[in-house]
């Protein structure tokens, strides 16, 4: 018999406002943030200028802690072997990655970049023993754009990873919000130069290989942009998995809105106008279906397979087992139970509720008709 989520509806996320919440770029090098700040003119807002002090002085802290992990962990990162390529799951924001991404990470022969890993991707090896107790009390208990539960050792999004270890991304948008979308060309990868491309992969799995010292287990990576990136990753792991997720677009519309407003307004050194900004969600989910569209074929159907959320919500064990046979990944068996005290601890989760306009909803049927069409919406 299958067994469902009860997904209910709300107006709130339990999340409060807290003002010394960490930000994502505290983990953030030198070569990563103050070239950010001069190519935006350091155009700080007067009320976010502490904010970007506290950034600029903890690029000194975070050094001190890069020196310590090359010291004792340098030469054994270099050495360490992925054996097993990744599982990638991907998927435009608020489709329900997170989610998915939670549900094989609960597979033991799995493992994941935490919250803490992507935070402080230059140094957890050595700063993870003290800093995550220390630093347990700030992160707020639920994620900010909706009800999920939020933790240091929770799965998360390796781009934030990438941002804090100096290589560009469409993220660091987010910090200087009024002004253009930055490195969007670091979606796709295709138009940057050979020399970034490769600079871009070298950061990418020396970060895996910090995360398999860790735990020597097959990486479950989740990132929307990566869903951009299907070609590369593939040329990169030929023997990578990707499990590719979709929504109702009605859904993810208001949703991938709120998202960036409030990440903008949570994470910007400037106070957000967001002008643009619907306009911008209708472009980026255009260009990466289009993307991903003509790449997937690159990859091969035993490679990659397609989740609808109502499905996995409607069906969460019968779902996984079917991604785990499409995709080869292992006797499914062996985490059945940890599926199913996951699913039964859920069952009462709350959705966000969003309300669009006529226009906004005919737009969307118009302007997505492709991916309506494909995936039955």
């Amino acid at each position: 018999m299958a067994t469902s989520f009860d997904v209910r509806t709300s107006r709130k996320t339990g999340y409060e406002d807290r003002l010394w919440i960490p930000r994502f770029w505290n983990g953030m090098n030198a070569r990563a943030w103050f070239p950010l700040l001069v190519r935006n003119r350091f155009a700080v807002a007067p009320r976010r200028v502490a904010m970007a002090a506290i950034i600029s002085a903890l690029t000194l802290v975070n050094f001190f802690w890069w020196a310590v992990q090359a010291i004792l962990f340098g030469r054994r990162i270099a050495r360490t072997e992925i054996k097993q390529d990744p599982i990638f799951v991907i998927g435009h924001w608020r489709s329900g990655t997170t989610l998915l991404h939670e549900l094989l990470a609960l597979d033991p022969r799995h493992t994941y970049p935490d919250t803490y890993d992507c935070f402080a991707p230059n140094h957890f090896l050595a700063s993870g023993w003290i800093n995550r107790p220390l630093l347990g009390l700030l992160l707020p208990s639920r994620r900010p754009m909706d009800n999920m539960a939020a933790g240091w050792d929770r799965p998360q999004e390796d781009e934030f990873a990438l941002c804090n270890l100096g290589v560009p991304s469409p993220y660091l948008s987010l910090i200087f919000p009024n002004h253009p979308p930055q490195y969007g060309e670091y979606f796709e990868l295709a138009d940057i130069s050979p020399r970034e491309l490769g600079r871009w992969k070298k950061t990418l799995l020396w970060f895996l290989k910090c995360v398999t010292l860790r735990h020597p287990k097959r990486i479950v990576l989740k990132s929307p942009p990566h869903t951009f990136r299907v070609k590369v990753l593939a040329e990169m792991f030929p023997n990578a998995r990707f499990v590719h997720i979709v929504r109702d677009p009605l859904a993810v519309f208001p949703s991938t809105v709120k998202l960036w407003k409030r990440l903008s307004r949570d994470q910007g050194v400037q106070v957000p106008h967001y002008e643009g900004l619907q306009q911008y969600v209708f472009e980026t989910f255009e260009q990466m279906y289009e993307v991903f569209e003509r790449d997937r074929e690159s990859v091969g159907a035993s490679r990659i397979c397609d989740v609808r959320y109502e499905d996995l919500i409607e069906d969460p064990i019968g779902q996984m087992q079917t991604v785990y046979e499409q995709l080869d990944l292992g006797q499914f068996d062996e985490v059945r139970p940890a599926l199913q005290q996951y699913v039964s601890a859920k069952k009462g989760y709350k959705a966000n509720r969003h309300e669009i306009s006529p226009e906004i909803s005919e737009e969307i049927g118009r302007r997505w008709a492709t991916y309506i069409a494909k995936y039955g919406y």
